[in-house]
């Protein structure tokens, strides 16, 4: 079968994170995406600040770049320039993260699109429409309030130092909208047969996806179940270290587990929220090798897993 957007061709004109995670989503249904980038600064996420201080930039930019066609030019030189403005305008969609200044200098500037006289779509990544500052996925977490949740949450746990969450979790989504916007403003673009615009905010998008799942109604009480408030959904650790990562709410797994362990748990007790059985499933665990866990755990479906901290 083929994929829906096999035979497009979008221009990437973004660099870090959002707009290059757009890329990657739309690469993954087909379409031909061709990043262009500065022949003298690259992208960030290997050339300058970023790739200096932190080696897992240039290593995502790999992975998230890998199935496009990367293409630099001198963003100065009048012959390169005249080469990415018929690159764009012979393409279907632009994810358009430059200056305006840059467009104009390129060819590629709003007006100038606009005159096309095909569908054209372009997805235009702004921080928000109701905050006018700048902002990373930090900020962004932080003024939904959902980072509330991510340090309260810490605070349960009797950690000292609060370290910011595991991923780029604002970013990587506003990727994700940002390439749906897209793909929602090239259908648009075919109906009406002329150039698209819709703009993708980080805050916005940040809000309306995750504001979901810790709504009003519950900031009341900021622990649930997906972090860590019943022993039966959770992580603990081995004697040597390794990670246990427990997740037998069913009646069938949470039965299996204790069989297996050979713990005399009732099915009330997985849902016990006063810290006493996490107490001593914690002690339990420590009390094992990971290699011990593997040979108890052997032939066993019961939605543990044990991961190695190598």
């Amino acid at each position: 079968m083929t994929r829906p957007l096999e035979g497009k061709v979008i221009i990437d004109l973004s660099h870090r994170l959002p707009g290059p995670v757009a890329g990657k989503l739309l690469a993954s249904l087909g379409a031909k995406v061709i990043k262009i980038e500065d022949k003298v600064f690259k992208d960030p996420f290997i050339y300058g600040l970023f790739a200096e201080m932190d080696n897992s930039f240039p290593v995502w930019y790999e992975h998230i770049n890998k199935d496009k066609e990367i293409k630099r030019f001198d963003f100065n030189s009048p012959d390169d320039q005249k080469k990415i403005s018929e690159l764009v305008k012979s393409a279907d969609a632009v994810i358009m993260a430059i200056p305006e200044k840059v467009q104009a200098k390129l060819g590629v500037s709003l007006d100038q699109l606009n005159d096309l006289q095909k569908p054209f779509s372009i997805v235009i990544p702004k921080a928000s429409k109701s905050h006018h500052q700048n902002m990373h996925d930090l900020n962004a977490l932080a003024l939904t309030g959902l980072l509330t949740l991510h340090a309260k949450t810490h605070d349960h746990k009797g950690e000292k130092e609060l370290a910011p969450p595991f991923l780029p979790i604002a970013g990587i989504n506003f990727g994700q909208t940002m390439a749906l916007d897209l793909v929602a403003t090239m259908l648009k673009a075919q109906e009406t047969g002329k150039t698209e615009i819709v703009e993708s905010f980080l805050f916005e998008s940040t809000r309306d996806m995750y504001s979901s799942f810790w709504p009003t109604e519950l900031q009341g009480d900021s622990r649930f179940l997906h972090n860590g408030l019943y022993p039966c959904y959770n992580i603990y650790k081995s004697s040597d270290e390794h990670f246990i990562v427990v997740a037998c709410v069913e009646d069938k797994f949470w039965v299996s587990m204790c069989e297996v362990f050979k713990l005399s748990y009732t099915l009330e007790q997985r849902f016990e929220t006063t810290g006493k059985i996490h107490k001593e499933l914690r002690e339990f665990f420590s009390s094992k090798t990971l290699a011990e866990l593997e040979v108890l755990l052997d032939g066993h479906d019961i939605c543990i897993n044990l991961l190695r901290n190598d």
